[in-house]
C-alpha cells in the first residue's frame, strides 16, 4: 500500500510538472493573446506589435522588455498626448500587468516597438518575439503580419484602444489600463 501511495504522489507531481515544463520559460499565469503587427513599406526601419496581455494571478507583474531575430532592438512604447503635442516613448521600468487584469496593446496605445528592421515586415509572414516580464520570466509568441492598413479586432482606432481623457476639452490625455 505504501509503494502505491508512492507512486501515485510521483505520478501527481509528473501530471503538475509536465506541462509547466511544455509552456517554456514563464508561467500559465500571464498569457499573451491576439499577437499581430502590421506590415511596413520597404525601407522603414521600426514596425511595432500589439497584443492583449493578461494576468491570471493575485500578484501584479511588469513586462520590462522583448528581443526578437527581426530587429536590432525592442523596446516597450507608450503614445500619449501631452500638452497637444503627441509623444511616444520607452517606457521606463516596464509595463506594469495589474494582478487579476489585462493590459491592451494596440495602434495610439501601449506598444513593442521593434528599432532597427533587418527587413520589411510583410503581410502574411510570422515571426518570434519573446517578451520578459518581472516575474513571469519569458514567453515566446509567434506574431502574424498583417496588411498595412490592419486595425485591432475590437473595432480599430475609433475607441483609441483604452485611451480616454477625463478630462474637459477632449483629446487622448489620459491611458487607462484595462
Amino acid at each position: 500500500m505504501r509503494t502505491f501511495a508512492k507512486l501515485a504522489g510521483a505520478a501527481l507531481l509528473i501530471a503538475i510538472a509536465v506541462p509547466a515544463l511544455a509552456q517554456g520559460a514563464g508561467t500559465a499565469a500571464i498569457t499573451v493573446e491576439q499577437p499581430w503587427a502590421r506590415a511596413t513599406p520597404g525601407g522603414a526601419i521600426t514596425g511595432a506589435v500589439y497584443m492583449t496581455v493578461d494576468n491570471k494571478s493575485g500578484t501584479a507583474d511588469r513586462l520590462t522588455g522583448a528581443s526578437s531575430d527581426i530587429a536590432e532592438k525592442v523596446q516597450i512604447h507608450e503614445m500619449k498626448v501631452e500638452n497637444g503635442v503627441m509623444q511616444m516613448r520607452e517606457i521606463s521600468g516596464g509595463l506594469p500587468i495589474p494582478a487579476k487584469g489585462s493590459v491592451v496593446l494596440k495602434p495610439m496605445s501601449y506598444h513593442v516597438m521593434l528599432i532597427g528592421l533587418k527587413k520589411p515586415l510583410a503581410a502574411g509572414e510570422k515571426f518570434s518575439l519573446t517578451l520578459t516580464f518581472a516575474k513571469a520570466g519569458n514567453i515566446a509568441v509567434t506574431v502574424p503580419v498583417q496588411a498595412m492598413a490592419a486595425t485591432p479586432a475590437d473595432g480599430g482606432m475609433g475607441n483609441m484602444g483604452g485611451m480616454q481623457d477625463k478630462k474637459p476639452g477632449g483629446g487622448m490625455g489620459n491611458m487607462e489600463m484595462k
